[in-house]
């Protein structure tokens, strides 16, 4: 990704088009540089040179982008053992993998990388009938293998902000739904998690409502962009530009105000794991002077 936002920038800065660059260089169609610029393709060396004698680099900054192409055409993760993990899952993957800081605000549904097993199947049940070709079993392991990212040595460190509203829809059969709160609660023992919900009854600033779920990644080398991926029905979306990443940013600072903190979050998610299906709801989330109240 860090390849491909300086491979845009320098052919704007050589005021470019796709077109034209592909022309030049004989690619059939814009797709390919497309996909390069967006950083969802490995890149072949031999087309990097390419590129940067059609945009005239030449010295330390050539050397310095070729160094960054040998990078991410070798580049080779833990989840490459896994030769079934789709596309999508993929890119987490590496995004995760990558990552110095992982933070993500969701609404309805516990985020990825806190998902039981059991509940990661079932969300990936409800949603066959909009993926007929999607093989349920090796998404549902690909997604359980992520996981082994915040337990590895050096972690991430990773702040997950999650919306009441997704302990109280069913989303999940009771007994999942349960293990999946403890799971939380175990979550958020490890040191560099910290777990947060966002109670129904605290606004944010000026009563804003987030438009969508999203995740936000920092990289240890700042000259990786940071990047926020939404998560949407068909490809997800990544933006890397600092004025769009920098809105998401604030929004984040706002959900960090209005939730509750960590040890009011692990009193409510205690006292949701013990109750009942039924009165999982009458169980408010709100602070208080001795937590949960």
């Amino acid at each position: 990704m860090r390849l491909g936002t300086e491979l845009r920038q320098l052919r704007r800065t050589a005021a470019l088009t796709l077109e034209q660059v592909c022309d030049r260089l004989g690619w059939a169609s814009t797709s390919k540089l497309s996909r390069i610029e967006l950083g969802q393709s490995r890149p072949d060396l031999a087309d990097i040179m390419d590129l940067l004698d059609i945009y005239g680099v030449e010295g330390h900054d050539r050397d310095k982008l070729i160094v960054i192409a040998r990078d991410a055409a070798a580049a080779r993760g833990w989840w490459k053992a896994l030769g079934d993990m789709g596309p999508r899952q993929r890119r987490y993957a590496e995004l995760e993998t990558g990552a110095a800081d992982i933070f993500e605000f969701h609404q309805y549904v516990v985020p990825g990388l806190l998902q039981t097993p059991e509940y990661g199947r079932v969300r990936v049940r409800s949603g066959r009938a909009l993926y007929p070709g999607l093989d349920m079993d090796a998404d549902s392991r690909a997604r359980a293998a992520r996981h082994v990212v915040l337990r590895r040595e050096s972690p991430p460190r990773y702040e997950a902000v999650i919306d009441e509203s997704a302990f109280h829809r069913q989303v999940a059969p009771p007994e999942v739904m349960r293990g999946q709160l403890r799971h939380l609660l175990a979550m958020a023992d490890l040191p560099n998690v910290v777990i947060r919900v966002l109670p129904f009854r605290i606004p944010l600033q000026d009563s804003y409502v987030p438009h969508t779920a999203f995740s936000v990644y920092s990289f240890p080398d700042p000259a990786d962009p940071r990047t926020v991926v939404l998560e949407t029905m068909s490809e997800d979306v990544h933006l890397t530009d600092e004025e769009e990443v920098a809105r998401y940013l604030l929004v984040a600072d706002w959900l960090r105000a209005a939730a509750l903190p960590e040890e009011e979050t692990r009193a409510y998610l205690a006292r949701a794991a013990d109750a009942r299906p039924e009165q999982v709801r009458a169980i408010p989330a709100q602070r208080g002077v001795n937590g949960v109240v």
